[in-house]
């Protein structure tokens, strides 16, 4: 089971990473904040002090065509806020 699944790079994200050394990543469901800590620390060789998780509702959306009214959802998932140690950092656009 993979527990990163990918970084968030959003305006509000890369602002609280470049001013807090915070980073934004979306987890897998099942992952607990240790199992979190311990991946992203082996993934990019820093030291972790911090993490928050929360898990992100799913978006309904309802659209009006010719056949009817369509209503549908998007997927839920779970997103992670990690504090990085002073003074280190991770490059996410490395591997973009």
């Amino acid at each position: 089971m993979s527990i990163l699944i990918k970084p968030v790079i959003t305006e509000k994200a890369t602002t609280d990473s470049e001013m807090n050394n915070r980073f934004t990543f979306v987890v897998s469901n099942k992952a607990n904040k240790i199992q979190i800590k311990d991946a992203v620390e082996s993934a990019y060789g820093v030291s972790v002090t911090k993490v928050r998780t929360m898990n992100v509702r799913p978006d309904r959306k309802t659209k009006y065509t010719k056949s009817g009214m369509i209503t549908g959802k998007t997927n839920a998932y779970k997103k992670a806020v990690v504090q990085v140690a002073e003074g280190e950092t991770i490059d996410l656009y490395s591997n973009l």
